[in-house]
């Protein structure tokens, strides 16, 4: 169970100074991309270079609030209570078929409550970040968005099967709900997100995402762009949620009012935090959200 921070606690708070890495623009014509795998000899992993900058990363504890999916593709969710899979004879997220039976339906419900007109989930996937250095997945320093418009699509066609067609033609977006699995409230790496409204579109960069088997998936890197505003939830807890937009088709619209999903996010190292401070570990549950 999640364990409030205290007046002595030491957990970084308010806004901070801090070294976010993003990717430098590939040349015009070159297609940036990415292999999951081992690459093909004499292909590097990545051909896109990384391109560091001091950035200010506003705290909006306090202002939980002020930020919506439609407006900011980030919103945040307070007050749960433990998960069944935390609890009672849970696997403590460490079995992914328990995560699936315990934790999915927990997270469909709070998608559903969460984002008026939404009719229908489709989870897809979850990934789950340890503070071991010898972990398989740790938290990710790079700037990104998990989906863009043509792999959101993608998505559905790959797992609605006859119904795609019919649900695309409605509203779908792509969320991850994302929360942290420590006992104590977060100190190290801190996520961070860049609200949607302040990215440009050129600050996007599709990258493929190449598998061995053939499949191309498609993700985004981040240029640097002064003008975007970064945030972070100082001391996240257990019973908090952050839901990431990585796509909203609302938002491909001209004049809908709506931010566009597209989230750029990343974990980034707090200067201020403790060099004992307990490592951050979270999981991240991705979802298909159909409606109004």
């Amino acid at each position: 169970m999640a364990v409030t921070a205290t007046t002595t606690s030491t957990v970084p708070r308010g806004p901070v100074t801090a070294k976010i890495n993003f990717n430098e623009r590939p040349a015009p014509g070159v297609v940036a991309f990415n292999y999951v795998e081992a690459p093909p000899a004499g292909q590097p992993q990545r051909n896109l270079g990384i391109d560091t900058h001091e950035v200010t990363i506003a705290d909006v504890r306090g202002r939980e609030a002020e930020y919506t999916l439609d407006k900011d593709a980030f919103q945040i969710v307070q007050g749960l209570p433990p998960s069944a899979e935390e609890t009672g004879s849970g696997s403590g997220f460490t079995d992914d078929a328990s995560i699936a039976e315990r934790y999915y339906p927990e997270v469909e419900k709070l998608l559903l409550d969460s984002i008026p007109g939404s009719h229908r989930v489709y989870i897809f996937d979850h990934t789950i970040r340890r503070a071991d250095p010898a972990a398989p997945r740790r938290a990710v320093l790079l700037a990104h968005i998990d989906q863009t418009p043509y792999s959101a699509e993608k998505r559905v066609r790959r797992h609605m099967g006859d119904d795609a067609e019919a649900l695309l033609k409605g509203r779908y977006r792509i969320v991850n709900v994302w929360r942290t699995l420590n006992e104590n409230p977060v100190e190290a790496t801190p996520l961070a997100f860049a609200s949607s409204s302040t990215l440009d579109d050129a600050d996007v960069i599709p990258v493929e995402h190449r598998y061995n088997t053939g499949y191309v998936g498609q993700t985004a890197a981040i240029a640097y762009n002064p003008n975007q505003k970064w945030h972070y939830l100082s001391g996240m807890t257990g019973d908090e949620r952050l839901l990431l937009e990585c796509f909203d088709s609302e938002g491909t619209k001209e004049n809908s009012g709506v931010a566009g999903g597209r989230l750029p996010h990343t974990a980034f190292e707090d200067p201020r935090t403790r060099p004992d401070a307990e490592g951050r570990e979270s999981i991240e549950v991705r979802a298909l959200v159909f409606g109004p």
